[in-house]
Formats: C-alpha cells, structure tokens, sequence
C-alpha cells in the first residue's frame, strides 16, 4: 500500500462537484427514516407473529420533546434554534442516544434513530432503552462561541428528560467530545453539583471512556472480521470503499489496514469522493482533510462521484455518512461482498430486498455500528463505580460482546433464512417485548 501519492500531474481536473445522484435524493416510496424504521419493525414481527398490543406499542415512541432554543449570536442578534429529544422505548433501561446538529434534521428522522436504537442497545443485550436529540443547525457555518451558546442552552430545555437512571446522550452527526463537555457542565450546574455521567462520550478529563474514540468503527472490523469467516474470504489484501469520512468513517479507514490487512481504495465526505487502486494512507488523508477540510482533490487521487463509489468492485462496502444513500436506483449495481452499515439507517427496505437477492452479506447498523453505544454503557458504568479502565480491557469487553450480537443474529438470519437485518430485529424485538411483558404493561 502506497503511503502517499505523487501530486496531481499538470493540468488534471479538479475533483467534480460532489452532489447526490438525482436517484439517490429521492425515493420510490413516500417513506421518510421513521416509516423505513416502522417497516423494519412490522417485516420482523410478521416473521414471528408477534403479539398485536406489542407491536402496537412498539411502533410509537413512548415520549417525545420538541423545544426552541434562543440563542445569542456573534453579532448580537437572538436567533430561534428548534430541536427535539426523543424517548423511544425504555423498558430495558434507561434511554441511550446521541444528539445530532444538522440543518436538515427533522422530527421523523430522530424518532426513526431513536428507535433504532432501542433495537440496538437490544441486540447488544446491554440494559438500556433508546433515544436521540438533534438541533436544526448548521454547525458548519457558526462559530465556537454560538455552538457553546447553543450547546447549554438546549441541555438547559431538555435537561429535565436527562439523568444517569434516565436519559444519557452521547456524540452523534457533528457533535463532539468538546459538545458534550459544554453539555455535562450546563447539566451540572442545574443539579448544583458535578453529574458528568448524564452525558457519554466526553472528553477522558471529565470522565470519558479510553477507547471510546473508535468504538464504533471498532465494532464495525470486528464484524466485518466475523462476516468474512462466515464467507470464507481472506480479507488480507482486499479493497474497501467508505462512504463518509467523519469519526466512523476515518477510523473504519484506520482499523480496517491495522487490523485486518485490507486496502482503503475509495472514500468521501460531504464535498468530495476520491479513488485509488492501490489504496490511501489513513494519515496522509486524514491530514489533507484538516488542512483543506475535505478529502477531495487529495494528492494523486482520481475524483468520483457519489454514486460511482457505491458502485465500486470492491470487497467491502462501508457506508458511513446518512440515511438512504443505498436505495432502488443503486442496489441492482452495487458489487460487493458484504456491506457493513456505520450509518445509522444508510439502506431503504427496497435496497435491503435487492441485496438479499444477490447474495451480499448487509451487516446491519443495528449490528455494526453498536460498538459505539456499547463503549457508551462501560463508559456510563465506569462513571457510576469510579473506577476507570485500561483500554485494553474496553477493546477486550467490546471484542465479547460484538462477537456475541454477531453470532446471535447470524443463527437468527440461518433458522429463518432471512436477511441479517431481519433478523437482527426479531433479536431485538424478542428481548424488548420480554421486559414489556414482565413489567406488566401488556
């Protein structure tokens, strides 16, 4: 593998405008992420008839906040923010989920991740429920100063619905450790006290988990790792495409040369995709983007579009940008082997069924990127005992128990002959509506 690239020969092209395929913006259903997630849910009731109450119940959050956010911005002017805290279902544990700032956010999409992650923590068989928040903003275009007004401002709205045996957020789309940290002072000082477990994913000074960092890009290897047993394919040497290149995406990059030998052949942001056959270095990538803030035009690339890497021949396929990004008009071309989502919902069920068809092995998000949830819980338990641990006991507790869930929804997925996704959600399901059913309330 190549460890940098000679630059770009005079007068190549710049890399082309990076826009979504007109295809892959739109749909062939009127689904939005919410309905996707509640067709999701009533495919896997259906294969194991499942009581009618309990899916009723299952197909509603349970509580759900919409707020507005004042803010004071740079040049003095108060400008409304609106956000939402959603409570999907907790009858595991206290809800669990990150907090989103995007500018498309919408109310139906944090509901669907918020039920997804009621799935996930589920499949995980760790003893928490699921939630999300999300800010309609574009952090992209503010500065430090109003992302920190912003931050404590929306903790001081939905603070009420958080707590260590409540509600703890985490990290998710363009929010950071720094976010979080801004988040568990401002919850703090309403309680009058330091109560930093409300929040995971924070900075280590402030009680956050060594391996925290890529735990879900972690998660994701060790199930491309076992999917590959499962196939017999060697992966050392063979090529991977990834879609986005944020916290998941980077460190994908990262783990999958480190840990399982293979070559990172193509990957994106938000402004570009770029290409290369004998594969990127990870660090000369990573330190393009901070200096021009996106991985396009990176040194001795080929430019791609969006829809091209999908397309690649590659042996994995990593999407882990947004939702929807494999969907009817791409699937039929997608040549992969397995796809492993670190996305949250990134394939429509249409997709899902075309892929099924062709025999590629979809690690579903539910699945494959837990790792990060699953960090989040040692790091809520670390905060509740005080006693921290060495990172290589977070890789080892998190190595058990992807292992587990993968082993779980692949024998799920063989006895019913279905899709992981599938099955990944009767796992779920099953160990939901068990609580449910104990807890007497159907």
């Amino acid at each position: 593998m190549h460890s940098t690239h000679a630059p770009l020969a005079s007068g190549t092209p710049a890399a082309e405008p990076f826009v979504l395929d007109s295809c892959a913006a739109s749909s062939n259903t009127p689904d939005n992420a919410f309905s996707t997630a509640r067709r999701q849910l009533d495919a896997a009731a259906a294969v194991i008839g499942l009581d009618q109450e309990v899916l009723e119940l299952l197909r509603w959050p349970m509580r759900e906040m919409h707020v507005t956010i004042p803010v004071k911005m740079d040049d003095g002017s108060v400008r409304a923010f609106h956000g939402f805290r959603v409570q999907y279902n907790d009858a595991r544990g206290p809800n669990k989920g990150g907090i989103r700032f995007h500018p498309d956010e919408t109310i139906d999409t944090v509901r669907a991740l918020a039920a997804w992650m009621t799935w996930k923590t589920a499949v995980m068989d760790i003893p928490l429920g699921g939630a999300k928040g999300g800010v309609i903003c574009n952090p992209k275009s503010m500065s430090p100063g109003e992302l920190e007004r912003l931050s404590r401002s929306y903790i001081r709205q939905v603070g009420r619905l958080l707590g260590l045996e409540k509600d703890v957020p985490a990290p998710d789309v363009y929010t950071t450790p720094q976010i979080m940290a801004w988040m568990a002072d401002e919850y703090s000082f309403m309680q009058g006290h330091n109560d930093f477990g409300v929040i995971t994913g924070k900075p280590l000074a402030l009680g956050g988990s060594l391996g925290r960092g890529d735990a879900t890009a972690r998660g994701g290897i060790i199930c491309i790792r076992e999917a590959a047993k499962m196939l017999g394919i060697d992966l050392r040497g063979k090529t991977v495409a990834i879609n986005g290149y944020g916290n998941a995406g980077s460190f994908a990059h990262k783990l999958a040369v480190e840990l399982l030998g293979m070559k990172v052949v193509a990957v994106s942001d938000s402004r570009g995709a770029i290409h290369h056959p004998d594969g990127f270095n990870h660090a000369a990538v990573m330190e393009h983007k901070k200096r021009t803030g996106s991985v396009a035009a990176f040194p001795g690339s080929a430019p791609l579009t969006n829809g091209s890497l999908f397309e690649l021949d590659v042996t994995v396929l990593i999407p882990a940008a947004l939702e929807d990004e494999i969907n009817h008009c791409n699937a039929q071309n997608i040549r992969t082997s397995i796809i492993a989502e670190l996305a949250n919902g990134p394939t429509t069920p249409e997709a899902d069924r075309v892929l099924h068809e062709k025999g590629v092995y979809l690690i579903p998000d539910l699945l494959c990127n837990a790792g990060g949830v699953t960090v989040s819980y040692f790091e809520m338990v670390q905060n509740t005992s005080g006693w921290y641990w060495e990172e290589e006991a977070v890789h080892g507790q998190l190595e058990k128990k992807m292992i587990a869930a993968f082993s779980t929804v692949h024998q799920e997925a063989l006895a019913h002959n279905i899709d992981h996704r599938t099955a990944a959600m009767i796992v779920a399901i099953r160990r939901v509506a068990e609580a449910m059913k104990l807890r007497g309330w159907v």
